[in-house]
């Protein structure tokens, strides 16, 4: 029998109240809790905390806090990726982000998702779809990046914007829903 982790992991219904994924939830708020509360000259404990929230971070990463995720190992992120104050998330399963990529200020990333079916939401399961940022991307302030989004290389995502399906590379997308404004190629 597979446990809840097991399932979360693989995209499946799942029990978010499962013992396990509770500890390790608790885990990750009470270092976020004292990530949030670091000042910017406390280099070396901010580093340290970074670390154990974030295992599968690149080097050179920088955040503004407050920033708030669910579990912290579901986020493997590029090297040098930056995130603005209040940045949410949701990593039930894998976020992966490319080197470079920029976050403005409140964006929501949300693998999490509930069924659509009332019953299996009054059971309490829910599930998650990954979610994929590529390289050099530039996400504007307040997005909204839905579950199972891809956005490709290079592309621009206009502040406010709901990133409800895949954008591709090389373009500056924008609205609600998200949709592409115009190729970012030069000819």
């Amino acid at each position: 029998m597979r446990t809840e982790k097991e399932k979360m992991l693989a995209g499946e219904l799942y029990n978010p109240l499962d013992e396990q994924l509770s500890a390790e939830r608790l885990t990750a708020r009470l270092l976020l809790a004292a990530l949030n509360e670091t000042r910017e000259d406390e280099t070396a404990e901010r580093t340290s905390l970074l670390r154990e929230l974030l295992p599968n971070a690149g080097e050179g990463l920088w955040l503004q806090p407050p920033f708030y995720c669910d579990y912290g190992y579901n986020i493997k992120l590029g090297e040098k990726v930056f995130f603005n104050f209040n940045c949410v998330v949701l990593d039930v399963t894998l976020v992966t982000i490319g080197s470079r990529t920029l976050f403005g200020p409140n964006v929501q990333v949300y693998t999490a998702t509930h069924p659509m079916n009332y019953k299996e939401r009054a059971a309490g399961l829910e599930y998650a779809k990954p979610i994929t940022v590529g390289e050099d991307v530039w996400i504007g302030g307040s997005v909204v990046i839905c579950p199972g989004v891809n956005i490709g290389d290079r592309s621009v995502i206009g502040a406010g914007s709901v990133v409800t399906k895949d954008i591709p590379a090389d373009v500056f997308a924008a609205g609600n829903p998200c949709k592409v404004i115009r190729s970012l190629l030069t000819s």
